[in-house]
């Protein structure tokens, strides 16, 4: 028989929290996503990570099931995963996983559990950067919401969002330095990160993932559900939706010049032109390039994942689908290649704006290059009548 190698990382699970803020009625860890929790889902990704000890922190009363999800998560790892109750803090809950830390271990990683999608890639990513800087890691993502500092209901001003970064977890530590940044720690602090750097340390960052975000509110629930489901999003027929080889997909947008307010277009506002019709802000382009991303890794269309029946992106602008079709396809194991799209309008002139709209649409794509033409169509058509715009777009996928 053989005996798993002890590891010289370990991974706490912090799985302890009452999910209050989730309104399920039960502690968030055991709140099912699919036919299984969302520790089960948590687990999955630590488990696809390289082999580390792994420590469950539970609500107290809730060991045996916080055992029984690990054991069959771990499966042949099983003899990897103790379990141990949590505490009445994040903090307390943390320091009791670290009780239960080998001796032999070197590294240590916390993770929320309401993290519940996080892929087993950005485990190894933390894990690679503490062994390099022996620096405490955070993996973070870039702040693509536009930030103000508010005071009552007024915004007092802006904020440079190029020095902001979201943090996730896992957050990695080498062993020693985090028991004892633990051991000196007086004060209740928002996460790991902060308490290792209390105490004086550096942490680094590491590239996060878009899957990793926290289930914190039932749309959060939601989210996480749309994008485990098999069949949240109907696959083409004769589509494989498993990443192989590249793929091409096409779409297309038409808006009527109907709206009211600042004409939105390419991910760009159009001050002074009239206003596109729609359920979000109208901009057909980067309608035009959802369709063809989501046709391409076999994911439905526009209207499945952003049709009027989802109130939260009404008036909602280009970034914003753009940022949650990159998230469906990576949940789905695809990353965006590049995308070609051509305008057909009389009005707005895209010559002076071209750069600008193409460097926006690559923003919001995660840095993939997307490129913009615009035409006229001779007087023909609703287009040529100037009634409204019409988008078309390439895109090509590639595995993850």
């Amino acid at each position: 028989m053989s005996i798993t190698p002890v590891p010289r990382v370990a991974i706490i699970v912090v799985a302890a929290g009452s999910g209050a803020r989730l309104g399920a009625g039960s502690p968030k860890a055991f709140v099912g996503i699919d036919e299984h929790t969302v520790l089960r889902h948590a687990l999955r990704g630590v488990f696809q990570a390289a082999p580390a000890q792994v420590v469950v922190v539970a609500p107290e009363g809730r060991e045996g099931e916080a055992e029984t999800e690990a054991v069959e998560a771990a499966g042949s790892r099983r003899d990897l995963v103790s379990v141990v109750a949590g505490g009445a803090t994040r903090q307390a809950s943390v320091a009791a996983g670290l009780a239960a830390v080998w001796p032999d271990v070197e590294t240590v990683l916390v993770h929320d559990a309401a993290r519940a999608l996080a892929p087993g890639a950005v485990f190894d990513r933390v894990v690679a950067a503490v062994d390099e800087t022996g620096w405490g890691v955070v993996p973070v993502l870039p702040v693509v919401d536009t930030i103000k500092r508010v005071d009552g209901s007024r915004v007092a001003a802006g904020v440079d969002r190029d020095t902001l970064a979201a943090a996730q977890t896992p957050q990695g530590f080498p062993r020693a330095a985090l028991v004892a940044a633990y051991a000196a720690a007086r004060a209740e602090h928002t996460d790991d990160a902060a308490l290792f750097a209390a105490a004086g340390h550096p942490v680094d960052v590491v590239d996060g993932d878009s899957r990793a975000f926290k289930i914190t509110t039932p749309a959060d629930l939601e989210r996480a559900r749309g994008l485990v489901a098999p069949n949240a999003a109907p696959a083409s027929a004769g589509i494989d939706r498993r990443p192989r080889a590249p793929r091409v997909g096409v779409g297309t947008d038409v808006h009527a010049f109907a709206g009211e307010g600042v004409l939105w277009l390419a991910g760009l506002p159009w001050p002074g032109e009239p206003a596109l019709a729609g359920h979000s802000d109208g901009d057909a382009v980067a309608h035009a390039i959802v369709d063809a991303l989501l046709s391409a890794a076999g994911l439905g269309d526009i209207g499945t994942h952003f049709g009027t029946d989802h109130p939260e992106y009404a008036g909602a602008h280009a970034d914003v689908f753009l940022v949650r079709t990159r998230e469906l396809l990576g949940a789905a194991g695809w990353a965006v290649g590049n995308v070609s799209v051509q305008v057909q309008a009389n009005r707005p002139r895209f010559s002076a704006r071209r750069a600008d709209a193409e460097a926006a649409l690559s923003a919001a794509l995660g840095g993939a290059p997307v490129s913009v033409s615009a035409t006229t169509t001779d007087g023909l058509g609703f287009t040529g009548a100037g009634d409204g715009v019409a988008a078309f777009a390439v895109a090509l996928v590639l595995p993850a």
